[in-house]
Order: structure tokens, then C-alpha cells, then sequence
């Protein structure tokens, strides 16, 4: 059996998921190839996966990490990233065509579903945004309701193009997404929700003491975990204002700092209470060891906190609307707090931290976590992607 995944490139949460479903199929002696681009790239060449590289595709952004709507507007412009569009749907064929797959995984990605329809392959979709929302500022509300419309219309009908559209989020009342899931009743029989994909799940790593000793980690006070994603020049700016901050974080917190680089030297950089790691190989180790996460509003993440138990301080892209319904979802279910990227300063952070810890926020965490790690993603996920290729062998 062959499986051929085309998660999207930019930021590394869309491979990041595609990659235990790729590891588990591997065990199973199922034979996998990778295509994306841009952050993605590194992403899957650190796991030593077969990778197709496909033309690249995104959207411009501004120094302060802001998606640009009106840049992105002009430049590339709707003929040029049409154009970009079609090399990748060539590009698709040609890969598909050559590893000849069984089925074809894209994550958040047309072109591939479009390339393997072409090709008359069965086709999955994993999905935790069903539509392009832009934001409903004065100067963009007529941009806003044209693509409500046409995305709808165009790439709804993409997405469920396919065999079936897989949601790594939990059933409600814990769906994270809900405020990216506008799906339309004539495409809901396709959807379906599946639970997170987890590359570790927290039973399967030593107690949270245990943990701390082998990170060198302190028993006696409260460590934060700062894992940073998203694509480069969104958490550069964040990055920035994070490192300033937690340099001065008092010393009664331990801090853990991640820049999300793969590929990068995984050696941290010591600053009395805070260490600054360009990439961590053991991501989860340091999520069940902490006792708080400050980071994007990213979806995988807020998936990983809840299953660990974590609460959560989030600090969305700006204008990155997706971001900002995951925000206020994880807000309004009690388990995180939200501060605005241009009103985070050292006062504003530490004060949110100290009402996490003193709240009732942790308690509730952990009984969330609870009921959520009954939800196993990544094997509803293989399941469904071996039933696909079997159905049709």
C-alpha cells in the first residue's frame, strides 16, 4: 500500500500532524511520500521522509507578524497565485503520477485533491479551517463577503471533493474550531470529527516529577513552556517581544523558550531562569513537565494543551482570524487567557500568569484532559486512511 500526504507548507502544524499518521502507517509496512513546501520543507526532511517539493504558495505579511490582505491582494495578485496555483496542481500530477499512490492525503491543501481527482484517486482531506475568513474591518468588508461567498461556493466544494474530510478537534462542547467550521448541511455527511493527532500521548511518557529531573527541570517552582510556530515571519515578531520579557521574568519561574526552527541546533542558550532552544526534539516531554504554555492561538496546540492538561496563555496573530476564533473558543471555555499582541508587555504577562496559577483554570484543565484523551485522532485517522485505499485496491 502507498500513501501519498500534501499537507500545506506554511507554519509547521499541518505537517506536524501529518507526520505520526505517516510514522504509523510506516509500522505497518505502508510505503509514504511528502510533498510541500516552504517551512515544511525542513520539517519533513528532519524526519527523513521520500519529499516532493512543490511550488510555493501563501500570503504576504507585515514586520509585526499581521496578515496583509491588501498586499496579498496585489501581490501575488489573482493571477499570479492562480498561476502558482495550476503549477502546483501540475506538480501534483506528475509526483501522484510517478509514486502512484493508493490514496491521497492533503492537509489544507486543493491542489493535490484537485491533481488526484484528475487522476481518478481516492482522496482524504484533514481540515480544521472548512473556510478562508477575512477580517471584518471597515476597508475589507466587501473583500470580506466576496470570499465568504466564493470559498463556500469553490473550495467547500474542493475540500469535499474527496472520500471524506477528517477534523482533528474534539466533538462539542470542546471543539476548538467551531468558529472556522462554517460548513454548509449539503457537504456535513462528508465531515467528521476525529479527535487530536498526537505524535505522544501523555500516558505513554513518565510522570511530570520523573520528567522534571531528567530536563533538569526545578521541582520546587512553576516552569513555563514557550513553544513558538507558525510561519517564520509571524512568530519572528513574537519571538522578539518574548525574549525581552521572559529575560526578565522573576526568578520563582523557570521558563523554557522554543523558536521553532528545525533543522537547528537543538543545544539551549542559558539565561539564568530561562533557557532558549532554536528547536526541541522533545516537545512533549516539556509540555507534561510545564505547568503553562504561552503561545499562538495555533490549532494544533491548543489540541496538545488540552490532552496534557495545560493551561494556556495565547497571544494570536494579528488579523489571523482563524487564530483569533481559536482564541476566544479556548477563552470562553475557561482554560486559557488571551492577550493582544500590541498589548503584551512584562506587566500584562506576568499578571495573567500569576491568575492562571492561582485560579481554578489548572484544576479544570485536568478535567477536560480527562475526557478528551478518549478521543484518539491519530488512529481514527490510519483507520480511515486504510479503509479508503483497501475500498478502492
Amino acid at each position: 500500500m502507498r500513501v501519498y500526504f500534501s499537507p500545506c507548507g506554511i507554519g509547521l502544524g499541518h505537517v506536524g500532524r501529518c507526520i505520526p499518521i505517516a510514522r504509523r502507517l510506516g509500522e505497518k509496512n505502508v510505503e509514504v511520500m511528502f510533498s510541500t513546501y516552504k517551512e515544511g520543507i525542513r520539517y519533513v526532511e528532519r524526519e527523513k521522509f521520500t519529499l516532493v517539493k512543490a511550488p510555493p504558495i501563501g500570503f504576504q505579511v507585515k514586520p509585526d507578524g499581521t496578515i496583509d490582505f491588501r498586499q496579498t491582494a496585489v501581490n501575488p495578485g489573482p493571477f499570479f497565485a492562480s498561476f502558482t496555483f495550476m503549477k502546483q496542481v501540475n506538480a501534483e500530477i506528475e509526483a501522484i503520477e510517478s509514486f502512484k499512490p493508493d490514496v491521497v492525503v492533503s492537509d489544507s491543501r486543493a491542489s493535490p485533491l484537485l491533481a488526484a481527482k484528475i487522476l481518478g484517486i481516492p482522496r482524504i482531506c484533514i481540515l480544521n479551517q472548512f473556510q478562508v475568513i477575512i477580517p471584518r474591518k471597515k476597508h475589507f468588508l466587501r473583500l470580506a463577503r466576496f470570499a465568504d461567498s466564493m470559498t463556500l461556493a469553490i473550495i467547500g466544494k474542493m475540500w469535499t471533493s474527496g472520500n471524506v474530510v477528517l477534523i482533528p478537534d474534539f466533538p462539542q462542547p470542546y471543539t476548538i474550531s467551531t468558529g472556522n467550521l462554517n460548513v454548509p448541511k449539503s457537504y456535513r455527511k462528508k465531515v467528521r470529527l476525529i479527535g487530536p493527532i498526537l505524535s505522544k500521548n501523555p500516558n505513554e511518557l513518565l510522570t511530570k516529577k520523573e520528567l522534571r529531573k531528567k530536563l533538569k527541570l526545578p521541582l520546587d517552582k512553576p516552569v513555563i513552556f514557550a513553544p513558538i510556530s507558525g510561519p517564520i515571519r509571524e512568530r519572528a515578531f513574537l519571538t522578539g517581544i518574548l525574549r525581552r520579557i521572559l529575560l526578565e521574568f522573576p526568578e520563582k519561574y523557570d521558563v523554557v523558550l522554543s523558536l521553532g526552527y528545525p533543522n537547528a541546533n537543538t543545544e539551549p542558550i542559558l539565561h539564568g531562569n530561562l533557557r532558549i532552544y532554536n528547536w526541541i526534539l522533545n516537545r512533549f516531554e516539556y509540555l507534561k513537565a510545564c505547568d503553562l504554555v504561552i503561545s499562538r492561538a495555533g490549532h494544533g496546540t491548543l489540541m496538545q494543551c488540552m490532552c496534557y492538561g495545560k493551561p494556556m496563555i495565547l497571544v494570536p496573530t494579528p488579523s489571523h482570524t482563524e487564530q483569533l476564533n481559536n482564541a476566544k473558543q479556548a477563552e470562553k471555555l475557561g482554560i486559557a487567557k488571551v492577550i493582544e499582541q500590541e498589548e503584551l508587555n512584562k506587566g500584562k504577562l506576568l499578571e495573567n500568569v500569576q491568575q492562571i496559577l492561582e485560579s481554578e483554570i489548572p484544576e479544570k484543565l485536568r478535567q477536560v484532559q480527562k475526557e478528551v484523551l478518549e478521543y484518539n485522532g491519530l488512529e481514527n485517522a490510519v483507520k480511515t486512511i486504510i479503509e479508503t485505499a483497501e475500498k478502492t485496491g
